[in-house]
């Protein structure tokens, strides 16, 4: 029997909306930690640790029982008390947490001996009231001040922060089997147990906002199902499409996936309705996003159509009316991303929202057009128009910053961020000798997703009876890709560059970022074999999926953010565009390595990213330090190959569901139950029978059904 190695951080994490309690897996925090509690980017809680007469718990086992709520079981070490000695492992400690709102805790001790046990137990709390940007640097300056309180009769402990008109507060109230007494920074309770006898106590955490305060839940952990957040877990399982298949690692890669994305749903109010849109990822991402909402909604279309209604509507009513150059705003420009800390409300930092993103406003078109061929709601797309021809117009008078026909950026904000793609870290972006690309910078993917925008738009127009403008788009189509190949190929490497410079020179690095361009349909037909060997040689293809950098390149580091290592959602991207092109082996074999990766992870949950390392028999998937889990695209991901492995794709205008299946040998047979297209529901059965995949339409119109034996490439 093969030994199981189980892959990824070491943390215990709940969390709801944009509450976030992240802890070692006994639940405790240290004050060195980047973890803890955090609410609306504050950090509530710097430290929590529980001590039986100053001695430490000892760990069993903790986890989380859903994505907000979590059980810890502790045993004690050995006590020495002026009764005596505490033999190890006499009591047993069951800490339970569950949010909704507020947190509610639960301590539940029993005596394990056969005789009585007196002993303190001691909850030590502290606060730091830290902005998630600091938390997240290590580099943490403290502008207001905290204030503590102790209400003996409410037996509440209050502490609070205060800065200007900026103020958070936590309030901890205790209810249990005997009274708690506060000193010197700590919740204690005396506890007296006789053999056998269990003890209960609850702690209720109320988190502030200004004047806003969130209660904690009154019901213990074993009600958590019982709440407004357990109700929505198990009614988005139930509205969503799923799948069965004898592939045990892929139907759980598949359920987990569908948990992640339930967990990251971000209900944000508008006008008296609450839209839902996925937060990016955890600990650090529970924020309204423009890139990371628009590519899960579209990666996740298949499965549902929410977060790509909520995502339209909350980025679209965001959308930048103006020019400010601190938040690289410009009239027509969807966020990048939007904060509520501290820095963010004395504009320390320009995320209010922060405008620094090349790539969202033209992947809003690309999500419009996409939620209109699976929904069919022509009422939606008539009512986000003028979102779109801002978005339209961005893209020529802002977009295109030199007027040369490709999307450039650079930032005008002395805060504003070096890249502004996907791939947006300070050295995202480099040259074949490892240095940083000067710019602005005119990256592939860009051209790509502003290609597959306009004629996204075209088809819109078309629909809406407006067949002017979707000429113009066409035409402005077929032109930048007849100008893009000319401008990105290189004969010298037989790829497309990864960007052109500030010089309008090639940057001629080999980069994930070229298979961009297929998903979005900017490749020529001609050039797309090589784009894809390519993608696929030893170099880039790492066996864990493909390489955002190639193995040779000067800059290549697989313990990298961007320069080498592996993202799912970018490989799942690449993936789609191979299926689009006709590569259906190859995107089966990037979709394999990815959910062969998965496997290795706990609770097989993908991570934002892994190390790009060689797969060899004697290695398995190398976590990257810091890693968002879980995380949107990459739970995304999942559905996103699954889609390409049927080809599905949606015409929900016209009734009908395009499917191209062709099924690997490692998967062979699956079921896809409640594919909704418009108002139609699909239960789908895909088998692979000598070599070729039949499918099977186990529930709604056949005729509404169309297989496609060839696979079109633009």
């Amino acid at each position: 029997m093969p030994l199981e190695i189980t892959v990824g951080p070491r943390q215990l994490v709940i969390h709801d909306g944009r509450t976030v309690w992240a802890t070692e897996p006994d639940g405790s925090l240290s004050m060195e930690s980047s973890k803890g509690l955090m609410f609306n980017d504050t950090r509530l809680l710097s430290n929590w640790a529980i001590y039986a007469n100053g001695e430490s718990w000892l760990l069993l086992n903790g986890a989380a029982i859903s994505h907000f709520a979590a059980r810890v079981f502790l045993t004690n070490s050995r006590i020495v008390t002026q009764e005596g000695e505490i033999p190890a492992h006499a009591l047993g400690l069951v800490i339970g947490r569950w949010m909704e709102g507020g947190i509610h805790e639960d301590l539940d001790l029993t005596n394990f001996s056969h005789r009585p046990i007196s002993f303190n137990l001691e909850i030590a709390l502290r606060s730091d009231f830290a902005d998630v940007f600091e938390v997240k640097s290590s580099s943490f300056v403290r502008r207001g001040r905290i204030t503590t309180a102790w209400d003996e009769a409410a037996q509440t402990l209050r502490t609070a922060y205060v800065n200007a008109d900026f103020a958070r507060a936590i309030s901890v109230s205790c209810q249990a089997d005997c009274r708690a007494v506060y000193a010197n920074g700590r919740i204690s309770f005396d506890i007296t147990l006789p053999p056998g006898a269990v003890w209960h106590g609850c702690l209720h955490y109320d988190l502030q906002d200004g004047d806003t305060v969130l209660k904690a839940p009154t019901g213990c952990t074993a009600t958590y199902l019982d709440s407004r957040p357990g109700r929505g877990l198990l009614a988005w399982r139930a509205a969503s499409a799923k799948i069965s298949t004898a592939n045990e690692e892929y139907y759980r890669l598949f359920h987990q996936a569908v948990d992640d994305i339930i967990a990251l749903r971000l209900p944000i109010e508008e006008g008296g309705t609450s839209h839902v849109v996925p937060a990016a990822g955890l600990p650090w991402f529970t924020a309204l996003f423009g890139r990371d909402s628009l590519i899960v909604s579209m990666q996740s279309a298949m499965i549902s159509t929410e977060f790509a209604r909520g995502t339209l509507q909350i980025l679209g009513s965001r959308q930048s009316t103006g020019t400010d150059d601190y938040r690289d705003a410009e009239p027509g420009k969807i966020l990048h991303e939007l904060r509520y800390g501290e820095l963010a409300h004395f504009k320390l930092i320009p995320h209010t929202p922060y405008f620094g993103t090349a790539d969202a406003t033209p992947l809003y078109l690309m999500l419009l057009h996409d939620a209109w061929r699976w929904t069919g709601d022509r009422a939606l797309v008539e009512r986000l128009l003028p979102v779109a021809e801002g978005c339209l117009d961005w893209i020529d008078r802002y977009g295109d910053r030199d007027g040369d026909g490709f999307q450039e950026y650079q930032t005008r904000s002395p805060a504003g961020y070096e890249n502004m793609g996907w791939k947006d870290s300070g050295d995202g972006v480099l040259y074949p000798d490892g240095a940083c690309v000067k710019g602005p910078k005119a990256l592939i993917e860009l051209q790509a997703y502003v290609y597959a925008g306009w004629l996204g738009m075209a088809e819109i127009y078309d629909a809406l009876g407006k067949p002017d403008p979707a000429a113009t788009l066409r035409q402005k189509a077929a032109g930048l890709r007849t100008k893009f190949d000319a401008a990105f190929w290189s004969d010298e490497i037989g790829f497309y560059a990864f960007a052109l410079d500030g010089d309008k020179k090639q940057v001629l690095s080999v980069a994930s970022n070229v298979g961009h361009g297929l998903w979005a349909g900017l490749i020529p037909p001609a050039r797309a074999k090589q784009v894809v060997d390519r993608l696929m040689a030893p170099d880039m293809f790492s066996g864990w999926g493909i390489r955002t950098l190639s193995d040779k390149h000067r800059g290549f580091n697989p313990y990298s953010y961007h320069n080498g290592s592996v993202w799912p959602h970018d490989n799942s991207l690449i993936a789609l565009g191979m299926k689009r092109y006709g590569f259906a082996a190859e995107a089966a074999h990037v979709a394999r390595a990815v959910s062969g990766a998965g496997s290795f992870f706990a609770l097989h949950q993908l991570p934002e990213l892994y190390a790009g390392i060689a797969r060899e028999d004697t290695n398995f998937p190398v976590q990257y330090l810091g890693v968002n889990v879980p995380q949107a695209w990459a739970a995304g991901s999942v559905f996103a190959f699954t889609q390409a492995l049927v080809g599905a794709e949606a015409d929900a205008p016209n009734r009908k569901l395009y499917l191209n299946p062709v099924l690997p040998d490692w998967l062979p047979d699956f079921v896809l139950h409640d594919v909704a297209v418009g108002e139609q529901v699909f239960d789908l059965k895909f088998r692979r029978v000598n070599g070729e995949t039949i499918t099977e339409v186990l529930k709604g119109d056949a005729g509404s059904v169309v297989l496609r034996e060839d696979t079109p490439t633009s």
